[in-house]
C-alpha cells in the first residue's frame, strides 16, 4: 500500500517540504511506499484562468528531481484536462488514489484542494477521504517570518526582484535553466563577454528586470556570475528582454551548451546610462559586488 500527497507542488517550497516530511515519516512508520500524485500542465493554463500571464516556479522535470531528492519513492503525473477537472473530490479519491495508485493514507496540507470547485476544509476533506476508506494526516501551514509560505508569495517576491526572500521560502536558490544562444556581442566588445540564455521552459517565472549576483553551472562546474535581466536601455529603445550572464573568471565559447543560473541577490535595478563608458564602469562595480559573494 501507499502513503500519498497530492497537489501541483509548484516550487516544492518550504510548505510543500513540511508535507513531504510527514509523508516520508508516515510511510516509513507504516512500512509502505511514499508517493506524490501531481498534475501537468497547471490547471490555470488548461482552464484559461489568466493563462497568458501565469508563470511557473518549476518545470515538471525540476519538480520531479526535487521531490525524489527529498526521499519520496514514487512520483506520479496525471494529465490535467478539462474532463479531469470535472471530477468530484470523492470521484478523484476513489478512482485515482484508491483504485489506481492503491493509496491507504492521504497527507493533507493547509490549503489542500481536491476535485471540481473544491472549497472543502481540511476537516471536510478528511471526512470525504474516510468515506472511501482513506486515512488522513493533516499538516499545518508554514511561515517565513510573518509571511505564509505559498507559491503565489514566491512569485510575488520574484516579480519584485526579491530573490533572497524567494530563496528563504523555497529552501533553495531560485534557478533558471536553458541553452546559451548568440547575442549582439556587445558585452564582449566592452570586455565583459556574456552568455545569453534561452529558457527550455518559456512558462518559467523570470525575476524582475535588474542586475543579480548569481551562481552559474556550466560544463559541469559552478562559477560566480553577474546576470542582467532586461531590455538593455543604454544601447537603444525597443530591445527584446534578455537574460545575459557574465561568468566571473570564465571566457570559453559555450554557445549551444546547457546553462543554469541560481539567484543569490539583486545588486541593482536596470537603468539607462549616459554613455557606454559609464555603463562599463558600472559593470566593473557589479562584478566586484558579485565576486564578494564567493570569497
Amino acid at each position: 500500500m501507499v502513503v500519498a500527497a497530492t497537489g501541483f507542488f509548484d516550487g516544492v517550497h518550504a510548505g510543500h517540504r513540511a508535507v513531504l516530511q510527514v509523508l516520508k515519516d508516515t510511510a516509513r512508520a507504516e512500512g509502505e511506499e511514499s508517493a506524490v500524485v501531481t498534475f501537468w500542465p497547471h490547471p490555470r493554463n488548461v482552464l484559461q484562468q489568466d493563462a497568458s500571464s501565469f508563470r511557473l516556479l518549476n518545470t515538471l522535470e525540476e519538480k520531479k528531481e526535487l521531490i525524489h531528492a527529498f526521499g519520496i519513492d514514487r512520483f506520479y503525473v496525471i494529465p490535467f484536462t478539462r474532463d479531469f477537472s470535472q471530477l468530484s473530490t470523492v470521484e478523484f479519491m476513489k478512482e485515482y488514489l484508491v483504485d489506481h495508485f492503491h493509496v491507504d493514507t492521504l497527507v493533507i496540507g493547509y490549503d489542500h484542494r481536491l476535485g471540481r470547485s473544491s472549497t472543502a476544509s481540511r476537516e471536510e476533506l478528511a471526512a470525504l477521504a474516510a468515506s472511501v476508506g482513506l486515512r488522513t494526516r493533516i499538516v499545518e501551514e508554514v511561515h517565513c517570518g510573518d509571511r505564509k509560505v505559498s507559491s503565489t508569495q514566491i512569485r510575488n517576491a520574484l516579480a519584485a526582484g526579491d530573490v533572497r526572500t524567494a530563496a528563504e521560502m523555497l529552501g533553495y536558490r531560485y534557478t533558471l535553466h536553458g541553452v546559451v544562444v548568440s547575442g549582439n556581442m556587445l558585452g564582449r566588445t566592452m570586455g565583459f563577454p556574456t552568455a545569453n540564455m534561452a529558457l527550455y521552459e518559456p512558462l518559467k517565472t523570470v525575476p524582475a528586470d535588474g542586475v543579480y549576483a548569481v551562481e552559474v553551472e556550466v560544463l559541469g562546474r559552478n562559477y560566480g556570475g553577474v546576470c542582467n535581466i532586461g531590455t538593455r536601455p543604454t544601447v537603444g529603445a525597443g530591445n527584446a528582454r534578455t537574460i545575459e550572464t557574465h561568468i566571473l573568471g570564465f571566457n570559453d565559447n559555450i554557445y549551444g551548451l546547457d546553462i543554469r543560473i541560481r539567484f543569490i541577490d539583486r545588486l541593482r535595478e536596470e537603468r539607462r546610462f549616459s554613455s557606454m563608458e559609464e555603463l562599463r564602469m558600472q559593470i566593473e562595480c557589479d562584478k566586484d559586488k558579485a565576486a564578494g559573494y564567493f570569497k
